[in-house]
C-alpha cells in the first residue's frame, strides 16, 4: 500500500509539468464583451499561455456547406485589448451550415497548435457544441462538427 501511494505521489509531480503553462484556445460569449460587440463579433476566444502569450498568432477559417458543397473562407481575426483575446466577425454567406475554426500557435511552444471548431446558429457561435483540438483540426474533424451541428 505503502509503494502504490508513493507512486501516485510520484506520478502527480511528472503530470504537473505536462500541463503547467500549456497553451489553449478557449471560446467565450460575445455578447458578455462589449468591445467585441461593437466589432460586431459573433466569435470570440481567449489564448491561455504561461510563456510569452503576447507571441501568440492566431488564424480563422469558416468552414461550411453551401448546396452540397464544401466551402472555406479565411477570416480577419480582431485582436482585442484584452491580452490573448481575439474574435471574429461574419465574413460568410447567411445561406448553408458553417463553423469557424480557429487556430493559435505560438513560437515558443515550437510545432504545437491549439484549435477550436465553433458551429454557427444563425448569428450566434453555439458555444456547447465547440470542439477543443489540441493541434490544429483537420478536414475530416471539423466536418464532423459540421455534421453533428446540422443534426441538432
Amino acid at each position: 500500500m505503502r509503494h502504490l501511494l508513493f507512486m501516485s505521489f510520484a506520478a502527480s509531480f511528472v503530470a504537473v509539468p505536462v500541463f503547467a503553462g500549456a497553451l489553449t484556445l478557449q471560446v467565450d460569449e460575445a455578447g458578455a464583451n462589449r468591445e467585441a460587440t461593437t466589432k460586431h463579433a459573433i466569435v470570440v476566444a481567449h489564448i491561455t499561455a504561461c510563456h510569452s502569450p503576447e507571441k501568440t498568432m492566431v488564424t480563422a477559417t469558416a468552414e461550411g456547406i453551401v448546396k452540397g458543397k464544401h466551402q472555406t473562407i479565411p477570416l480577419k481575426v480582431i485582436h482585442l485589448s484584452e491580452p490573448g483575446a481575439f474574435a471574429v466577425a461574419r465574413e460568410w454567406p447567411r445561406e448553408g451550415s458553417w463553423t469557424v475554426k480557429m487556430v493559435a500557435t505560438n513560437p515558443d511552444y515550437k510545432d504545437y497548435a491549439t484549435s477550436i471548431v465553433v458551429p454557427i446558429d444563425g448569428e450566434v457561435a453555439n458555444r456547447a457544441a465547440a470542439k477543443v483540438f489540441y493541434h490544429a483540426a483537420s478536414a475530416d474533424e471539423v466536418d464532423s462538427v459540421l455534421r453533428q451541428a446540422r443534426l441538432e
